[in-house]
């Protein structure tokens, strides 16, 4: 109980994963929407972010994107002491937080880029698998954090490390939620009953954790996010400006991408993953 923890963002995966890490530290939360608060008996409030900053010693963010994460990071540094630390948990871009280090490092705080997949199923029963970027002390620094709200607490490198493979990791994620949808919409249009699909293929080699979320929404007609099409699309989208930068090529998500900013395009930006199963549906003729 060493550590005084403070959580900005509590969104749908903050929310759950500060509630964790409450069962374990004394934690302060900061979130522009004062009504995340409800449901988080453990978790004070602090009215701002200096607020926040002066009285923790160990910072995590949750948020949307790495402009935003850049933003808060910076405000922290101007009121956390020398010696804090600031684990990043969202999906940002690895120069940024490198960047981000850089900057935090002038005022002697640590930093580590640790986001995390598992979705919001993983996040309320801290089973995240969480790919860190740090050096090697701070990365002993972190575990006893982020073990708190995750089952794999895995360092990847020095910092960016991070990023990098959690951008890996929603490469395969999404090309394989784009080929399950039109495999399923393709079967439905052929008499194939979605279940009877599901069933016949899970324990084969097309069996996965995206395989059975999706087949679950599918069936049940329910989209309701966890994580959404905006959010993978944002995702995708550092990964192609990740490879561009690195010169390497990478068709398979590029189609990937289109197929979600399809998605948003249709409208269901906010709606889970597999909604874009009605990107095939709609042209195929079968809503």
């Amino acid at each position: 109980m060493a550590e005084e923890a403070g959580f900005v963002g509590l969104g749908v995966m903050g929310h759950a994963m500060a509630g964790n890490l409450a069962r374990h530290y004394h934690v302060t939360g900061y979130d522009v929407n004062e009504a995340r608060f409800q449901g988080l008996p453990g978790v004070a409030k602090a009215d701002s972010l200096s607020g926040l900053a002066r009285r923790c010693t160990v910072v995590c963010l949750s948020l949307p994107d790495a402009k935003i994460v850049e933003e808060v990071a910076t405000a922290l540094a101007r009121d956390l002491k020398p010696g804090s630390l600031v684990i990043d948990l969202s999906t940002s871009l690895p120069a940024v937080s490198r960047r981000i280090a850089a900057h935090l490092a002038e005022a002697r705080i640590e930093f580590a880029d640790a986001p995390v997949s598992g979705g919001e199923g993983g996040a309320k029963s801290a089973t995240l698998a969480i790919m860190v970027g740090a050096g090697k002390a701070t990365f002993e620094r972190c575990r006893p954090v982020l073990s708190a709200i995750g089952k794999t607490v895995t360092r990847v490198g020095d910092v960016g490390a991070g990023g990098v493979t959690k951008l890996v990791n929603n490469m395969i994620v999404a090309s394989t939620f784009a080929v399950i949808a039109e495999g399923f919409a393709l079967a439905r249009k052929n008499g194939v009953d979605a279940g009877a699909l599901h069933e016949a293929i899970r324990e084969g080699w097309a069996g996965s954790k995206v395989l059975d979320v999706s087949a679950s929404a599918m069936i049940a007609e329910d989209y309701t996010p966890g994580g959404t099409i905006n959010m993978m699309e944002k995702d995708l989208g550092y990964a192609r400006s990740l490879a561009a930068d690195s010169h390497v090529p990478i068709p398979m998500t590029a189609a990937a991408h289109e197929v979600f900013v399809a998605g948003q395009a249709a409208g269901n930006g906010a709606l889970s993953q597999p909604a874009i199963i009605h990107l095939w549906r709609e042209r195929g003729g079968d809503s």
